[in-house]
């Protein structure tokens, strides 16, 4: 206890207590005491007010022109989000007025035709009979067997997912087995569709799929069916189906409304006109032993023209005259 009573009552160390007893002696004022350091001293506050004045002067008038600079700035910047804006809703305007042309024209056609095309061509919405094709993710991985493992070489880490392969070999198989129009959980194919992954996700167009993946298809159900688990499509939903537990099943459909694909624009080529026909091909020249017989030089038969070749649509050049 005594130890502890001596720390509390004799806290600073005696060489402490001294020195600050023989700064006190000395003073409190840090001012230089000859007048060459005061003469200094003072020089050196002289020139930081200067300097501190400067300054301020220089902002002072600064500040006009840096304020107008921003204000310029600013109007810019709302001048061009104004302009931005108009060009937005000039381009809603004429989608929208495409859009009802398009809609007129494909509802004024006597025959059909514009219509059909738009719904084959997937910018239209299909109705009619055709198969349903669900796809599910297995729960866990499957137990594999005595198979061929058609992913083997794609290195898939989690075999018991769906893989965007896997769709592609789907949707091959459905147009394979006939089918006339396709969509993936409600998104349309076309032409221009892609199936691709992106990290662990499935994107058709661009658009994100959330499994299970029901896929469509326009077509007559029954044979569609059969065509489609008889062909290559078929026979690869089996094998992931027996090697990772990933579940298909397939079921005809007497009604099917497939939507239109977004972001695809129909474009209908006219017939071209007719090109005209060349004249009728002269006679060919006679043999040079006939033509040293003839009366005179203009007297002999004249050359046939030269042949032109057109492209057919094959591809192949075929000689007309």
């Amino acid at each position: 206890m005594s130890l502890l009573t001596t720390v509390m009552d004799h806290s600073l160390d005696d060489g402490y207590a001294e020195a600050a007893r023989a700064r006190g002696a000395e003073g409190r004022s840090r001012l230089p005491a000859t007048a060459k350091g005061r003469l200094v001293l003072a020089l050196g506050l002289a020139l930081a007010a200067t300097v501190v004045t400067v300054g301020a002067v220089n902002t002072q008038e600064a500040a006009p022109v840096l304020a107008q600079e921003r204000d310029a700035l600013v109007s810019r910047v709302n001048d061009a989000n104004k302009a931005a804006d108009a060009l937005q809703r000039q381009v809603e305007k004429d989608r929208d007025r495409v859009a009802d042309a398009q809609a007129q024209a494909l509802q004024s056609g006597d025959d059909g035709g514009v219509a059909q095309l738009a719904a084959q061509a997937g910018t239209g919405a299909i109705t009619g009979p055709g198969i349903k094709l669900v796809i599910e993710e297995a729960s866990g991985v499957g137990s594999g067997g005595n198979v061929s493992d058609p992913r083997n070489a794609e290195g898939f880490a989690n075999k018991g997912r769906v893989q965007d392969h896997d769709l592609q070999y789907a949707v091959n198989g459905l147009w394979l087995a006939g089918a006339e129009a396709v969509s993936v959980n409600g998104q349309r194919l076309t032409a221009l569709s892609a199936i691709r992954a992106a990290g662990d996700a499935i994107l058709v167009d661009n658009r994100p799929l959330v499994p299970p993946y029901t896929l469509l298809a326009i077509g007559d159900g029954p044979r569609l069916a059969q065509a489609f688990q008889d062909n290559e499509g078929g026979h690869y939903l089996k094998v992931v189906q027996d090697s990772y537990g990933i579940r298909s099943t397939v079921s005809a459909q007497k009604s099917l409304t497939l939507p239109a694909a977004l972001g695809v624009t129909l474009r209908v080529a006219g017939t071209p006109s007719p090109e005209p026909s060349p004249g009728p091909s002269q006679p060919p020249a006679p043999p040079s032993s006939q033509a040293a017989k003839s009366p005179s030089p203009s007297s002999g038969a004249s050359k046939s023209p030269r042949s032109t070749v057109k492209s057919t649509p094959s591809g192949t050049g075929a000689a007309t005259p």
